[in-house]
């Protein structure tokens, strides 16, 4: 028995083996209601232990050669890799065929995986392909596992869900796992569920833990403060989150002109690529990421210590993914973001969560470095070339916005602030945004005293 909670023996052993303890809180509340065969809905964020949550219960249920029993649906390629991973370290002991089905690499062998697999983790638009082409039949299937669900359908694909859904037995028991319910997430609930139980953990994240900071700068001195903070910082292992792809590919080629080891991940690389990217960084070859969200979603990379916002997210639900790859299980983390005059709107947005708190901290001294703001195109995707890159995804086309300004190179030695005169790094007071505190925006923003901070609302 760990933390009260019975698992078969061989499952039990590999759960050991793999230096669990004791079970996180949604795996407490969780594995006992599946191991009923109730429907359940699991709210809690990156980090929390969720995939051991539904994976261990349902590994329980699964006998090999029994045919195709089980169905995770994921929305990316990296997380389907990520939790098929999980379900075979898992699975050690129990002699299971857990396979992987997701797109971007050829179709052909998956044909023969599927004939032999007891349990798919797969992303809904290549399972769709699948039961299109009739390669895949799922009549038998007993459990059906919605993963992020509401990043999937933040993604487009709750018709492909639908679908897919429809081609399963009435009779399934449905696990789904989200961060946050949306409204698309309350209907599949509604349409597809039995009387399912509602497991919630507010936040794995310890909060004072986290401390969230963020840097207010003109656009064209914005990434001449990465490198200075990042240098100053030497974090471990960070993420830089990016709006697009093109700015992905930007920012992580000039670190690397800057003498700074980052690789980049996103839509536009090939499978192999984003595989390589992300084994480099979770060996620690390379202790700077530079992600955008799509790509980095449910990547689980442990000891993270920073988080960065290159780019400030559109919702605070993406905000709040983002920082939950740090200050895990107890360790401490640091988020940063780095506001230009383009980010503000999505700031505010941000903030509309009340229980977000962001302290300002005052631009520090820091000089200005080479920056390029625009790369050959067959540069982007490392070597990838143009033409096979589709038109879906982040900022197809798009110019990476900093100010539109053609960079301007410092002589040596010349060190620049926000306003472009000196300050003593570090000095002066916080300011916080927090729920009786907001900034204003637009047309509406007012500079304070204190340079680079906002007044608040009257």
């Amino acid at each position: 028995m760990i933390s009260g909670i019975h698992l078969h023996e061989d499952l039990k052993k590999a759960f050991l083996e793999l230096g669990f303890q004791e079970m996180t809180e949604i795996q407490q509340k969780a594995i006992p209601l599946i191991q009923q065969g109730k429907d359940v809905i699991g709210q809690s964020m990156t980090g929390s232990g969720k995939t051991a949550a539904f994976g261990f219960p349902l590994l329980e249920k699964i006998s090999h050669n029994g045919g195709l029993q089980a169905l995770v649906l994921v929305p990316t390629r990296e997380l389907c890799e990520q939790v098929m991973s999980e379900l075979r370290k898992f699975s050690k002991y129990k002699r299971l065929n857990i396979t992987a089905i997701y797109g971007g690499v050829s179709i052909n062998p998956q044909f023969q995986q599927i004939r032999n697999a007891d349990v798919i983790v797969g992303t809904p638009g290549r399972i769709l392909d699948h039961l299109q082409r009739g390669t895949l039949n799922l009549r038998k299937l007993a459990i059906l596992v919605l993963d992020e669900a509401d990043k999937m359908f933040e993604m487009g694909f709750i018709e492909d869900v639908r679908t897919i859904v429809s081609q399963t037995p009435k009779e399934r028991q449905t696990l789904l796992f989200s961060a946050t319910m949306s409204t698309q997430v309350h209907e599949i609930v509604r349409h597809y569920m039995k009387n399912p139980e509602k497991v919630k953990v507010q936040s794995y994240v310890e909060e004072h833990m986290l401390p969230q900071f963020y840097y207010s700068i003109n656009s064209r001195d914005k990434f001449s403060l990465l490198v200075h903070i990042l240098k100053h910082e030497n974090p471990s292992l960070a993420i830089i989150f990016c709006a697009t792809r093109r700015r992905v590919d930007i920012v992580s080629k000039n670190l690397e002109s800057n003498g700074i080891n980052a690789i980049a991940i996103h839509g536009g690389l090939s499978q192999n690529q984003r595989k390589r990217a992300i084994d480099m960084f979770h060996s620690g070859s390379s202790k700077i990421l530079v992600a955008s969200d799509v790509a980095a979603r449910g990547l689980d990379i442990k000891n993270i210590s920073h988080i960065f916002n290159y780019d400030i997210p559109k919702t605070s639900k993406e905000y709040i993914h983002r920082i939950g790859r740090t200050a895990r299980a107890g360790a401490e983390g640091k988020v940063i973001s780095i506001l230009s005059e383009e980010d503000h709107e999505n700031m505010r947005a941000v903030l509309e969560d009340r229980s977000i708190t962001i302290q300002h901290l005052p631009v520090p001294e820091f000089p200005r470095v080479g920056f390029m703001p625009y790369i050959k195109r067959e540069s982007f995707g490392h070597g990838r070339p143009h033409h096979q890159r589709g038109r879906s995804g982040e900022g197809y086309g798009r110019r990476p916005s900093h100010g539109g300004v053609r960079v301007q190179y410092a002589s040596r030695g010349r060190r620049f602030s926000s306003q472009g005169s000196s300050q003593s790094s570090h000095s002066g007071e916080r300011k916080s945004y927090s729920s009786g505190d907001r900034p204003s925006y637009g047309q509406s923003r007012h500079r304070s005293q204190n340079r680079g901070s906002y007044q608040g609302r009257n």
